[in-house]
């Protein structure tokens, strides 16, 4: 095999690593919508279980409310409300509660 060779093979290799490495990141992106989208879900279940349904009819105090979807893992203010809280504790969520 000579050098030429070699060296058209290693960089399609490299480009075939990239398109896997993009499809990964793609991937990535897909399973945390997914997982917002199991945990908001369960959370309705959750709700309609104990007879509080998410529209807010006969919900309980709004605090506490607000206080619990946080403590699940989501986020309660207004920048990213209802998304999945995946780097720890959210100024902006706790600045809400404290008012």
């Amino acid at each position: 095999m000579d050098k030429q060779s070699l060296f058209v093979e290693v960089a399609n290799l490299e480009e075939r690593i990239g398109e896997l490495y993009t499809e990964v990141g793609a991937l990535r992106e897909k399973i945390l919508a997914l997982i917002e989208e199991n945990q908001r879900l369960e959370q309705e279940v959750e709700l309609a279980r104990q007879g509080v349904r998410p529209d807010g009819d006969g919900a309980r105090p709004g605090k506490e409310n607000l206080l619990r979807i946080y403590q699940e893992g989501f986020h309660i203010c207004n920048v990213k409300y209802g998304s999945l809280r995946t780097e720890g504790e959210c100024l902006f969520c706790m600045a809400f509660l404290q008012k």
